[in-house]
């Protein structure tokens, strides 16, 4: 993560495998085949287009080997479908990526009550992704919550994961305004913390980073609702020099509180745990010496937050006319564990 792979080396097709022909007879045939399980996976890989095959497993299975084996079925069965990205010689094999397939979508839209025509569904496009310049950073963005979705199925977890917004479901609740990678929330005993989540990939000027930092002061002013912004970085020095530009522009808003901030790196951690925002990684802005707090630690950072608003009051949540409704961020209940 804190040298992400070029986007050219994440191509390549993984070897055939035999697959149905998804007519509607294949389509009645899996009404009883299909598990809450796999509609949940498959709505999520709907939402957030790629999941890797670790990461479904971090959302739905207790052992790789199982998922691989209901993959592999679903796979088959054209519910899901797959590509295999290329890395350079030396690096490895990466997990295959997968992403939503025609069955899959017809499924979800007959249990949406709409036509799939209607839900915007194309099978090239779905797989498309394979050719995305942002593959690795989705990819990575979906990490950030699986880690999550994973910590919360454990016995005794620290909490749950209650909001996961894709880039393109903030997007149209918020584009007119800000663009961020992610919508999230966590929920534990001890705190209730959202946030909009930042993925840099170092890409970006430091002034364009900063220049986020006034849309997110104007989306507060209009909605009402102060909601953190996390910053995820690739290595601490690029963390260290961003945040003197993120500093300055919160230091120039009218209302400074309206903009929480907290940042972290990707090599402050092994490399398993890189996109693991449970971790105490996350430095606030306002708080640089009080060092780093774990994810439900970070209200204390912010005295004069307040308390989140139901998810449901966000602006965009569960508007009509958007194609198919996003999937809960926790897999049914029978599969927590």
């Amino acid at each position: 993560m804190a040298r992400p792979l070029p986007q050219r080396a994440l191509r390549a097709p993984l070897r055939p495998s035999a697959r149905v022909v998804a007519d509607a007879e294949h389509l009645a045939n899996l009404t009883h085949h299909l598990s809450p399980r796999d509609r949940w996976i498959t709505r999520l890989l709907y939402e957030h287009r790629v999941l890797t095959t670790h990461q479904l497993v971090q959302a739905g299975w207790p052992t790789r080997r199982t998922a691989n084996e209901r993959l592999l079925q679903l796979y088959r069965w054209r519910v899901i479908d797959r590509f295999q990205p290329l890395s350079p010689v030396g690096e490895g094999m990466p997990p295959a990526h997968y992403v939503c397939d025609v069955a899959g979508a017809a499924v979800l839209a007959a249990e949406d009550s709409i036509d799939l025509k209607d839900t915007g569904y194309r099978h090239d496009r779905a797989l498309g992704v394979a050719y995305w310049p942002q593959l690795a950073h989705r990819i990575a963005v979906n990490g950030f919550f699986t880690h999550l979705i994973a910590h919360a199925r454990q016995p005794n977890p620290p909490g749950t994961l209650t909001a996961w917004w894709s880039e393109a479901r903030a997007r149209r609740a918020f584009g007119d305004i800000v663009r961020p990678d992610a919508y999230g929330r966590w929920t534990s005993n001890r705190s209730d913390v959202e946030w909009f989540l930042e993925l840099d990939w170092a890409t970006e000027p430091y002034p364009r980073l900063a220049a986020k930092i006034s849309k997110y002061g104007q989306l507060a002013t209009t909605t009402g609702i102060v909601t953190p912004v996390l910053f995820w970085f690739p290595t601490t020095s690029r963390e260290t020099r961003a945040r003197r530009a993120l500093a300055d522009a919160v230091a120039r808003l009218d209302q400074p509180d309206t903009v929480p901030v907290a940042t972290t790196a990707a090599t402050l951690t092994p490399p398993d745990d890189q996109l693991d925002p449970s971790r105490a990684r996350w430095l606030p802005l306002t708080q640089a010496h009080a060092g780093r707090l774990t994810l439900d630690q970070l209200p204390r950072a912010w005295p004069r937050l307040p308390a989140p608003a139901p998810v449901s009051d966000r602006l965009g949540d569960g508007a009509p006319g958007q194609g198919l409704r996003p999937p809960a961020p926790m897999p049914p209940e029978k599969y927590r564990g």
